[in-house]
């Protein structure tokens, strides 16, 4: 599985790419700054961009700008972010983008190497990978189109958005799954999502109202 690495802390970099390459990933470039990273995913079309948002030479957002252009570019190219800050208006963009899969993970919050690798095989596979984190701080931002939501469903609703099954959310919340599943029902009711087979339907139950 081929990777695009964008990193500009030189251990840190060095240190993932070693990590993903011991788990049969081929890191195929490994850049340390934003005007590099997008000729690089243009040009070599990974498996999946790891991409962190701050880099030089001004350190705000240029790799989630420059991962949504490549979005652009390239429909459907996963990208996971991976980094210490949430941007909330790329992220948003990025993020109900519905083409390929997406995540973002918080450097700080990552709690072993079987969580990142994992979540980088699911972005790479079409999933989602979010940290609570991320999810509460946009939800923070823009809560008015969750207002119509019970406790209960916004609870489910914001396990979902991190990718858990309906039997993992049965688990967390101690309920069944048939509960879970009622509980996600009225969830895609009352955010308007119509039934799809799109893989982010889920995601999307969280994240499309940021548009608005």
């Amino acid at each position: 599985m081929r990777v695009v690495l964008a990193e500009d802390l030189a251990l840190l970099r060095d240190g993932l790419t070693r990590l993903l390459e011991a788990f049969e990933f081929t890191v195929v470039a490994a850049v340390d700054n934003g005007p590099s990273l997008l000729p690089a995913l243009l040009e070599h079309r990974p498996d999946v961009a790891v991409v962190d948002v701050r880099l030089p030479p001004t350190f705000t957002d240029e790799g989630l700008q420059a991962a949504i252009e490549a979005r652009q570019k390239i429909p459907g190219m996963p990208v996971l972010v991976l980094s210490q800050h949430v941007e909330p208006l790329y992220a948003r963009e990025l993020l109900t983008d519905r083409a390929g899969g997406v995540g973002y993970l918080l450097k700080d919050r990552v709690a072993n190497v079987a969580q990142f690798v994992d979540s980088v095989r699911r972005v790479a596979g079409g999933g989602t990978a979010m940290d609570p984190e991320v999810v509460s701080q946009l939800l923070a931002r823009h809560s008015s189109p969750l207002s119509g939501l019970t406790t209960r469903e916004r609870d489910v609703l914001e396990l979902m958005a991190e990718g858990r099954s309906n039997g993992a959310i049965a688990a967390k919340l101690f309920v069944g799954e048939k509960a879970v599943s009622k509980h996600i029902s009225s969830i895609f009711t009352k955010l308007g999502l119509p039934p799809s087979d799109d893989d982010h339907r889920r995601v999307l139950a969280v994240l499309t109202y940021l548009n608005a």
